[in-house]
């Protein structure tokens, strides 16, 4: 019998990430509205640039885990139409990933604002100080986490078609409790 579920790894790393981007597109957000509390203001700032971080190393990982291990094969009975649109989207959410996180730390260095974490383990910036850079990366950033947020909410709606309507396998691959494959 083949192995239709995602592995341990990948899993994991999925569902790591899918907890941490559904926790810093609200924060992200939140952090720029006018008349928050300054402390709570930079809270929330110093929790979203540390965690774009960490995502972006996520992503790489995750890339080339997928590299190395491409993702199980989807039940034949799928209509095309629905492999393809999920292609483009899991391409999207891939792009998105990298876009997001890239367009936050050179918006953030060319804006010559700290990024506690790197800071602290002495990783110089990568970009110098620039308003006009700052600028344009705050404008990626501002709208490709709409489009990111859009792209998250159409992934989780076709995860949920597939686990209450279509009942094919689909998100029992990737939900933690499904089915596994053997590696």
């Amino acid at each position: 019998m083949p192995t239709t579920g995602y592995s341990f790894a990948a899993r994991t790393i999925h569902w790591t990430m899918a907890i941490l981007i559904l926790s810093t597109i609200p924060v992200g957000f939140l952090m720029v509205q006018s008349g928050l509390e300054r402390t709570l203001q930079n809270a929330l700032f110093i929790y979203h640039k540390n965690l774009g971080v960490l995502l972006l190393l996520l992503v790489v990982l995750r890339i080339g885990y997928r590299l190395w291990n491409p993702p199980p094969p989807l039940p034949t009975d799928l209509p095309r139409w629905q492999a393809r649109a999920a292609g483009f989207s899991h391409l999207g959410l891939y792009v998105l990933m990298v876009v997001m996180p890239v367009a936050g730390y050179v918006r953030v260095r060319a804006g010559d604002f700290p990024i506690e974490t790197l800071d602290a383990m002495g990783v110089p910036a990568l970009v110098p100080p620039s308003d006009a850079v700052a600028d344009v990366a705050k404008l990626v950033h501002e709208y490709a986490a709409y489009a990111l947020t859009a792209l998250v909410i159409v992934h989780i709606s076709a995860a949920l078609y597939h686990a209450a309507i279509r009942r094919d396998g689909v998100f029992s691959r990737m939900w933690p409790a499904g089915r596994r494959q053997s590696r």
